[in-house]
C-alpha cells in the first residue's frame, strides 16, 4: 500500500528569521535610514526582500510589512491588541501633544469619543457656510497673487487655509493667517512633525542629554505655541462663563464641559494635547494631500479643463461651491484627490508594536516588537488597482466592471482602518473639494519647477519639498 503524505503546518519563523539588509557592526542598519528619505529607503529594501523583513537599530530588531490585509487586521485589533509605537507616546507627552492621535489604552477612548463627536459628519455639514466663507477668503488671496504675477509656494499657502479652517471648527476662533504674512502660528506648527520624525526614530533619546539646533528652535516653537493654546482656553472659559447655560459649540467648548463635570477623567492636560494634535494634524495632512493633488492637475490640460467645466456647472454664479449638497457633484474633485493620495500617500508609514505576543503573517512577534508598515506599496501592486503606476482619477468615479482591472478598496490605506481611522476624513474629503473646485474654476495652474525636482520627504507625513506653482486668472 501506498504510504499515506500529510502536508506539514506551515513552519512559524521568528524575527530573527525574516531577511535583513546588510548592516554594520553594532549599529544595524541606523546610518542607512536617514529620517528624511526614510519611507524611500523601506520601500526600496521591501521591493528588494519582500514583505515582511527586518531592520536593525543598533540591537533593536524593526519588522517592515507592506501587506493590505495584515495592515486591515492590526488596525481592526486596535486599541487592544496592537499600539503605536511606544516612543510615539512617549514624545508627544514630552512635547505637551499627547491628544487622541498617540493616546493608548484607557487615556484614549475619551478622548477619540470627543473629538470623533467634533469632526462627525453632521458637524462638518453644519460647519459647511463658515468653511465656504473661509474658502472664499482663500480665493481673494489666491486672486490677488495672480494679478502680481507671483509665484506662489502652495504648500505653505494650503497650510494657511487649513489652520484657519481647523481652528474655526474645532476651537471656535478664526486666526485668520490667510489675511497675514508673518507672525502666524503654523510659522511654529510646522517644526513639530519633523522633530516628531527624528525623535521616534531615534537610537535613544539624545535630546535628554545634548540638544542641536532644531532642537532649541523646536523647544522656542513649543513656547509660543503653547502660549497660543493657553490663550486660547482662557477665551474659551471666559465665553461659556458669560453664557453658562449654552450647549458646547465646538470641540474645545466640549471638552471643558467635560473637565467641567463631576467625577470627570478629563484633564487640562489632555485638553490641551489635543488642541495641539489637531492644529499640527489638521494643518499637515489635508494642506500636503491638495499639494500633491495640484502637481498632477497642472501636468494635464485636458484634466484641467475637465475640472473647470464641472465647478463651472456646480458653482452657476457663485464664486466657490454654493451649499454642501452641491458637493456631491464635484467627484472628478474628490478622484483626483483619492488617486493623488493612492500615489503619493501622506500617511506613508504606520507603526505599531503588539501588546503581547502574537502570530501574523506566519511570524512570531514579541510583545513590544516594532512594526512598520507601508501603505504604498499595496496601493502600487497590479492584483489590487489596475494599471497601478498610473494617475487615472476616473477609476475612482464610477462602479467598475470586473473586466476593467482590479480595484480593491481595502488596499486604499490612506486613512487607515479599524476604530482608530482618521476621524478627521469627512472634514479633508469636504475641504479637499472645495479647493481644488474653486482653483480650478478660477485659475489655470502650471508648475513654477520641473516636476521631476520635486521630492518626497519624511517629515512624520510624506510632504513635497517643493511646490512652486504660478495662477493664471481664467477669463
Amino acid at each position: 500500500m501506498a504510504d499515506l503524505q500529510f502536508d506539514a503546518p506551515p513552519t512559524l519563523r521568528t524575527v530573527a528569521d525574516l531577511p535583513c539588509p546588510r548592516g554594520v557592526p553594532l549599529l544595524g542598519n541606523l546610518f542607512q535610514m536617514a529620517p528624511a528619505k526614510l519611507h524611500l529607503t523601506l520601500e526600496q529594501w521591501a521591493r528588494q526582500f519582500g514583505s515582511p523583513y527586518r531592520v536593525q537599530l543598533g540591537t533593536i530588531p524593526v519588522t517592515v510589512w507592506t501587506q493590505a490585509d495584515l495592515f486591515q487586521t492590526v488596525m481592526r485589533e486596535r486599541p487592544h491588541l496592537y499600539r503605536r509605537f511606544a516612543p510615539m507616546e512617549s514624545v508627544m507627552a514630552e512635547l505637551g501633544g499627547n491628544g487622541v492621535f498617540s493616546a493608548e489604552g484607557a487615556a484614549w477612548e475619551p478622548q477619540r469619543r470627543l473629538v470623533m463627536r467634533a469632526l462627525s459628519f453632521p458637524n462638518v455639514k453644519s460647519f459647511f457656510p463658515t468653511l465656504a466663507a473661509i474658502t472664499g477668503r482663500f480665493l481673494v488671496r489666491l486672486q490677488d497673487a495672480a494679478k502680481e504675477r507671483r509665484t506662489l509656494e502652495m504648500t505653505k499657502e494650503l497650510k494657511r487655509y487649513t489652520v484657519d479652517v481647523t481652528s474655526t471648527l474645532a476651537f471656535g476662533e478664526d486666526p485668520h493667517t490667510l489675511e497675514r504674512e508673518r507672525g502666524v502660528i503654523q510659522e511654529q506648527l510646522a517644526l513639530v512633525p519633523p522633530a516628531l520624525m527624528r525623535r521616534v526614530t531615534a537610537l535613544f533619546p539624545y535630546w535628554h542629554y545634548f540638544t542641536l539646533p532644531e532642537d532649541r528652535r523646536l523647544a522656542r516653537a513649543m513656547v509660543e505655541v503653547h502660549g497660543y493654546i493657553r490663550q486660547m482656553i482662557e477665551r474659551t472659559r471666559e465665553r461659556m462663563h458669560e453664557s453658562p447655560d449654552a450647549p458646547p459649540r465646538n470641540l474645545l467648548e466640549a471638552m471643558l464641559a467635560a473637565r467641567n463635570e463631576p467625577d470627570s477623567t478629563v484633564t487640562d492636560e489632555q485638553i490641551s494635547a489635543n488642541v495641539l494634535t489637531l492644529l499640527v494634524a489638521g494643518e499637515d495632512t489635508t494642506a500636503n494631500a491638495i499639494a500633491w493633488a495640484l502637481m498632477y492637475v497642472a501636468a494635464d490640460d485636458r484634466l484641467q479643463q475637465r475640472l473647470f467645466e464641472q465647478s463651472r456647472a456646480v458653482f452657476g454664479e457663485a464664486g466657490i461651491c454654493p451649499d454642501y449638497d452641491a458637493l456631491k457633484h464635484l467627484d472628478l474633485c474628490e478622484a483626483v484627490c483619492n488617486e493623488a493620495l493612492r500615489l503619493r500617500p501622506v500617511a506613508a508609514i504606520q507603526t505599531f508594536e503588539p501588546l503581547s505576543d502574537v502570530q501574523i503573517g506566519g511570524v512570531a512577534i514579541p510583545t513590544g516588537t516594532r512594526m512598520l508598515f507601508l501603505t504604498r506599496p499595496a496601493m502600487l501592486d497590479p492584483l489590487n488597482f489596475a494599471h497601478p503606476e498610473r494617475f487615472d482619477p476616473d477609476r475612482w468615479r464610477h462602479p467598475r466592471d470586473p473586466s476593467e482591472g482590479a480595484h480593491e478598496l481595502k488596499a486604499y490605506l490612506t486613512f487607515g482602518a479599524g476604530p482608530r481611522v482618521c476621524p478627521g476624513r469627512y472634514l479633508a474629503a469636504v475641504e479637499m473639494r472645495l479647493v481644488l473646485s474653486m482653483m480650478l474654476r478660477h485659475f489655470e495652474i502650471e508648475l513654477a519647477i520641473d516636476p521631476a525636482k520635486i521630492e518626497e520627504v519624511s517629515a512624520f507625513t510624506m510632504v513635497p519639498n517643493t511646490m512652486p506653482v504660478r495662477l493664471k486668472p481664467r477669463s
